[in-house]
């Protein structure tokens, strides 16, 4: 194990000086500047605060916090992915750039996640439920012996 976490370590390493290579190389490191205080913007500014409401909401759930959880950074992932798409100015020059319909997708996906965590909350449900009929059982049973 710590070798894989040495190996692991040194890749990240030599990725991070490709990266100062990189930036290094640029005629305007300005540019990453400014992208890179846009990141930390959005980041704390956006996503932190929606994070945490999604946070104080689930907190109301009894059962089942931990798979809703999950589908959000699901679909929190899946918005990241696909934003840049989203958000492109108008329809490009070349048909052949963009060629499929990239919000409808987006949103089947969304709806697939939710999907799934529904299916799954169903499922555990009903399981726990058929669980807890036959510990009832088993006890009535000891007890008319």
């Amino acid at each position: 194990m710590v070798t894989v976490r040495h190996a692991v370590g040194a890749a990240g390493a030599a990725l991070m000086g490709v990266g100062a290579w990189l930036v290094a190389g640029l005629r305007d490191p300005l540019d990453v500047l400014v992208w890179l205080a846009g990141a930390v913007v959005l980041h704390d500014g956006l996503l932190a605060p929606l994070v945490l409401g999604a946070g104080v909401l689930l907190g109301g759930l009894r059962t089942g916090r931990a798979p809703v959880r999950g589908a959000l950074i699901v679909a929190g992932c899946l918005t990241l992915v696909a934003l840049p798409v989203l958000l492109r100015p108008g329809t490009p020059a070349n048909s052949s750039v963009l060629p499929l319909d990239y919000v409808r997708n987006w949103l089947l996906l969304l709806a697939a996640t939710a999907g799934g965590t529904g299916a799954y909350l169903l499922f555990t449900r009903a399981r726990s439920r058929r669980h807890a009929r036959r510990l009832r059982q088993r006890q009535q049973q000891q007890q008319e012996r």
